[in-house]
C-alpha cells in the first residue's frame, strides 16, 4: 500500500518523541531525584538503543550503550545526582539527537568521530568508571541494589515470547545477546517443545522459549532491564547457588532447610499491559481530511437549505439525520487535531535553564494551563515566537542579581506562561517580575527612528507596542541573545499570520506581561449567522451569552456612552450597520446579541438574527488580514459569501470608543 511510512520513518518519529521526552525528565530529576523518573530515563535509553540497532542506525545505538551504562550506575545508587551529572546528560541528549538527524544522510559517523563526540565519551566513561562509597538511591529498596553490586551470582532464566510477539518487531535474539554482555552464559538451551509439525507452522508466530543459566556481578535489577519491554512474556528469573558454593555453605549455620535459599521472588511473570492503542498518521493526510470535511460541512448546508425549499418531508428527514452526522464526524476529526499546549511549554524549560546560565541570572520558569487545548496548526507555528517572548523575558526583563537584592526583590526571577480558553479563544500570557519595560527609552528610539512625533502625546499601552516595529531595539549592545530588534517583529508578524493578536502591559520596576490572543481552531468553528441590511455575517456561538429584542431593552445614555440595561447591569452596546456601512440600517424590529470577551461584555444590534450555521473559516488574503473587527470569511448554502465577525477586537474597539465618547 502506497502512501504508509516505512519502518525506519516510524523509528525516527518514535526516537524523536523518546528524545524530546528525555530532556523533561532529566530536568525533572534536576529537581527531584524520584526513582521512577530515573527508572524512565533509563527505559527511554534501552528503548532507543535497541530500536536504533536494529534499524541500522549503529551509532546512536553505540552512543546510547554508553549513556546507558551511566544511568544503570544511577539506578544501582553508585553514582549521585547533580549539576554535573544533568549538565553532561543534558549534551548527551543533544548529541543523541543529531545522531538520530544525521542518520539517513550518512553523517552520523563523522558526528560520532568528532571532538564533541570523544568528550562526551570520556566523560561518561569517567561516571561508569568512578570508584568510590555507594551514594544511597533515593528508593525504599536501596539495600538490595548496593548488597547485591559486585557479587558475582548464578541466575537460571526461562524466557518464552508471547506467540504474537514477533508480529509486534520484539527480536529475542537480541535479548539473548544483552544477557551475554551482563556476564557468562553458562547454558543456553531452546524449548521447542510447543513447535508444530512444519505443515501447520506460522512464519509470524513465535512458537520457541529459551531456557539460559547466567552467571553476572550485575544486579536483579539490569536482567530485568533486559526483558523490561517483553509485554506478558512467560518469564522467571531465579537465583541459583553458584557450583562451589553448597546450599548449607550460602544459608550459614541453619542447615536445616532441604533446598537452597532464594533472595527473589520465584516466578516473575510480566502481565500484559492496558490496552492502549494508538496509531499514527501524517499530518498531511490529516489536513487533508478537515479540508474534506470543509466542503463536507457546506455541501450538507446546501441540502438543508435545498430540504426547505422543497417542502419534501423525507428529505427534510434525510437532511436533518446528514447534518447530525456532519457535526459528530467534524467534532470527532478536529478532537484529533486539538493539542494539549503542554506540548509546547515543556520545550521552554531547557530555553530558561541554559539562557539562566548563560547570563548569569537566576530564573525560575512556571507554567499553568498546559492542558489547554488548541488546534495543531496554531501549535506548529507557535513555538518560535514563544522562544523569542521567553529570551526577551530572561535577557531584558530579568534584572541581574545584585540590583534585583537592591530593589528589594528575592534572588532568583521569575518567567511565566500561562493558557487559558477566553470566549472561542486561547490567551497566552508571558510574564515576568524583572523591571518592566523603559517607556522613556522606547519614546526616544521611537523618535530618533521617525516612528514618532516630538511633540506626540502618545498613551503608555501603544508606546509598549512599538518593541514590535522592525528593527526596534532599546539594547545599546547586540549579544548573541538579543539586541538586533528582530525576534519581536517576528512574533508579532507570526501570530498575525495565525489571526492572533498580541497585547503588551508593563509596570517600570515590577514587570511586563505579554498576551497572545489565538484561535482556538483554525478549520471550523459554531456561528450564529446575522443579517445587517443586505448583508450576512457570522458571530463565533462561543462567545455569545444571549440574544434579546431591543424593544424589550431599558436603554440610556450614561455619560455620554451608550449602554442598555441587561439583567440589571449596564452594558455598552454597538451598532453594526454603524460600524460596517457608516449609517444606521432604517430598520425598526431590530435585535440586539450580547457578546463576551477579555472578561468584557458588550451588546451588538443585528437588523435579523436567521440562525446557526458550521462555518468553514475561509482565512482573508495577506492584503485584507489587517482589516478590524473581521477574522475571515465563509460560503454561505447559497454559494454567498458571509464575513465572520471578530468578537474579541470588536469588544476592545467597542469599548475603546464607548469610552472616548464619554470623555
Amino acid at each position: 500500500m502506497t502512501g504508509l511510512p516505512s519502518p525506519t520513518e516510524t523509528f525516527i518519529e518514535e526516537a524523536q518523541e523518546q528524545i524530546e521526552g528525555l530532556e523533561g525528565q532529566l530536568l525533572d530529576l534536576e529537581k527531584v531525584a524520584s526513582p521512577e523518573t530515573i527508572d524512565a530515563v533509563f527505559r527511554a535509553l534501552h528503548t532507543i538503543k535497541g530500536s536504533g540497532s536494529m534499524f541500522g542506525f549503529v551509532e546512536l545505538a553505540a552512543f546510547t550503550h554508553h549513556f546507558e551504562d551511566a544511568f544503570d550506575r544511577v539506578r544501582d545508587g553508585l553514582v549521585v545526582i547533580g549539576p554535573d551529572l544533568i549538565n553532561l546528560s543534558l549534551r548527551a541528549r543533544d548529541h543523541m539527537q543529531a545522531l538520530l538527524a544525521e542518520g539517513l544522510n550518512g553523517g552520523a559517523k563523522a558526528l560520532s568521530e568528532s571532538p564533541e563526540a570523544r568528550h562526551l565519551l570520556e566523560e561518561l566513561a569517567r561516571l561508569v568508571e568512578r570508584e568510590g562509597t555507594t551514594v544511597p538511591r533515593p528508593a525504599a529498596n536501596q539495600g538490595a541494589a548496593t548488597q547485591d553490586a559486585g557479587r558475582a551470582r548464578r541466575w537460571h532464566i526461562h524466557f518464552k515470547p508471547n506467540p504474537v510477539s514477533l508480529r509486534n518487531g520484539m527480536r529475542p535474539d537480541l535479548l539473548l545477546a544483552e544477557l551475554e554482555e551482563l556476564g557468562r552464559l553458562v547454558t543456553l538451551n531452546i524449548d521447542a517443545s510447543d513447535l508444530p509439525p512444519l505443515d501447520a507452522l506460522d512464519p509470524l508466530t513465535s512458537y520457541l522459549g529459551w531456557n539460559v543459566v547466567l552467571d553476572t556481578s550485575e544486579t536483579r535489577s539490569a536482567i530485568d532491564a533486559v526483558f523490561i519491554f517483553a509485554d506478558s512474556a512467560d518469564l522467571t528469573i531465579t537465583e541459583q547457588p553458584p557450583p562451589h558454593e553448597t546450599p548449607l555453605a550460602r544459608q550459614g549455620p541453619s542447615a536445616t532447610e532441604p533446598g537452597p535459599k532464594v533472595d527473589v521472588p520465584a516466578k516473575s511473570t510480566r502481565q500484559p499491559a492496558p490496552s492502549d492503542e494508538t496509531i499514527r498518521v501524517a499530518s498531511g493526510r490529516l489536513d487533508a481530511i478537515v479540508d474534506q470535511l470543509g466542503e463536507l460541512v457546506i455541501a450538507q448546508a446546501r441540502l438543508e437549505s435545498l430540504s426547505k425549499t422543497i417542502g419534501n418531508g423525507e428529505l427534510d428527514t434525510l437532511a436533518e439525520e446528514m447534518g447530525r452526522l456532519v457535526a459528530s464526524l467534524r467534532d470527532a476529526t478536529l478532537g484529533i487535531r486539538m493539542l494539549p499546549i503542554e506540548t509546547v511549554f515543556g520545550k521552554f524549560r531547557r530555553v530558561v535553564r541554559d539562557l539562566s546560565a548563560d547570563l548569569g541570572k537566576d530564573v525560575l520558569l512556571v507554567t499553568d494551563g498546559g492542558e489547554t487545548e488548541i488546534d495543531k496548526n496554531v501549535i506548529d507555528r507557535l513555538t518560535e515566537p514563544l522562544v523569542h517572548l521567553i529570551r526577551n523575558s530572561v535577557d531584558h526583563g530579568i534584572e541581574p542579581t545584585d540590583q534585583r537584592l537592591a530593589a528589594g526583590k528575592s534572588r532568583h526571577g521569575t518567567v511565566s506562561l500561562v493558557a487559558q480558553r477566553e470566549s472561542g479563544e486561547v490567551a497566552i500570557v508571558i510574564s515576568d517580575d524583572g523591571g518592566g519595560l523603559n517607556l522613556e527609552a522606547i519614546r526616544r528610539k521611537a523618535i530618533a527612528r521617525g516612528l514618532l512625533q516630538e511633540d506626540a502625546d502618545v498613551p503608555d499601552a501603544q508606546l509598549g507596542n512599538l518593541i514590535f516595529a522592525p528593527g526596534f531595539s532599546t539594547s545599546e549592545t547586540v549579544s548573541k541573545v538579543s539586541g538586533r530588534g528582530v525576534g519581536m517583529d517576528a512574533v508579532k508578524t507570526a501570530i498575525e499570520a495565525l489571526r492572533g493578536k498580541v497585547e503588551v502591559v508593563s509596570n517600570r520596576g515590577e514587570g511586563t506581561r505579554i498576551t497572545l490572543k489565538l484561535p482556538v481552531s483554525m478549520s471550523i468553528i459554531d456561528g450564529l449567522l446575522v443579517r445587517i441590511g443586505s448583508d450576512i455575517y457570522v458571530l463565533p456561538l462561543s462567545a455569545i451569552e444571549e440574544c434579546v429584542d431591543i424593544a424589550t431593552l431599558d436603554c440610556s445614555h450614561d455619560s455620554g456612552r451608550t449602554m442598555v440595561r441587561i439583567h440589571d447591569h449596564l452594558v455598552p452596546w454597538l451598532d453594526l450597520a454603524e460600524v460596517f456601512h457608516g449609517h444606521g440600517s432604517g430598520e425598526s424590529d431590530r435585535r440586539m446579541v450580547i457578546v463576551r470577551a477579555d472578561g468584557l461584555r458588550l451588546g451588538i444590534i443585528v437588523d435579523e438574527i436567521i440562525g446557526q450555521h458550521q462555518t468553514v473559516i475561509k482565512p482573508f488574503s495577506p492584503y485584507h488580514r489587517t482589516v478590524e473587527g473581521l477574522s475571515g470569511a465563509t460560503i454561505l448554502p447559497d454559494g454567498a459569501v458571509a464575513l465572520i465577525i471578530d468578537v474579541a477586537s470588536l469588544v476592545r474597539g467597542g469599548l475603546a470608543s464607548s469610552r472616548k465618547a464619554a470623555a
